[in-house]
């Protein structure tokens, strides 16, 4: 079972990682499907409504690296004083940790403008803009707790709650940045995508580990804890 879960873990990076290149060299070259991020941006800032502003940004807040960061350590601390164990605490500052380096590098390396700071709702970022780093560390952060709840005894039920959750607060973050003016679609797919493939990555680290769930029970056989 174990050899299966690496085996998909692995497919899952390597198709992440080749639909990422593909995005970042769309975005630096202007073609594929950052062609239509001009058009795509004008029409969303033609469509707003006064009424879902406050919304999106509230919603935005939430993927802000001083708030992303501050809940990283208030979890991992609660993590650990309710499971009594270091590993999955670890294992989400590992998450976001990476999430922060892989903003940073790739912002860089591609080196990309953001729209123009014209049509921006809120205070203005003149960083680069690919990828989205909302949409990256949202999704990690989000779907990490997501993935860390399944490795415990908790209902199913509470589990697929938390995964729509997760996927939904995901989601609505990186939306809020197109809307908002922050970044262009491109950006937040993109961000979306190294995301997803920065957490098959720790999926597979950890499958070939076969360590234990946030209960303390062995996943895996061998396993010594």
């Amino acid at each position: 079972m174990r050899i299966v879960r690496v085996a998909a873990g692995l497919a899952a990076v390597g198709l992440g990682t080749a639909v990422f290149v593909d995005l970042a060299d769309a975005a630096t070259e202007g073609d594929d499907l950052a062609a239509f991020d001009p058009q795509l941006t004008t029409t969303v800032v033609n469509h707003r409504i006064a009424e879902l502003t406050p919304l999106a940004r509230a919603i935005t807040y939430l993927g802000d690296i001083p708030i992303l960061t501050g809940l990283t350590i208030v979890v991992a601390l609660l993590i650990r004083h309710f499971t009594r164990r270091w590993r999955p605490a670890i294992i989400l500052v590992i998450g976001m940790l990476g999430a922060a380096a892989l903003t940073y590098g790739f912002k860089v390396l591609i080196g990309r403008d953001r729209p123009d700071a014209s049509i921006v709702l809120g205070t203005v970022n003149t960083g680069f803009s690919f990828p989205s780093g909302h949409s990256l560390s949202s999704t990690v952060f989000f779907l990490l707790l997501a993935a860390l709840l399944w490795q415990t005894d908790a209902a199913r039920r509470t589990k697929l709650v938390a995964t729509a959750v997760a996927l939904l607060l995901s989601l609505a973050i990186g939306l809020s940045r197109i809307y908002l003016g922050y970044h262009w679609a491109t950006d937040v797919l993109a961000g979306w995508t190294l995301g997803l493939t920065w957490l098959a990555l720790l999926g597979t680290a950890h499958a070939l580990r076969g360590e234990r769930g946030l209960d303390g029970e062995g996943r895996g056989r061998g396993n010594r804890g």
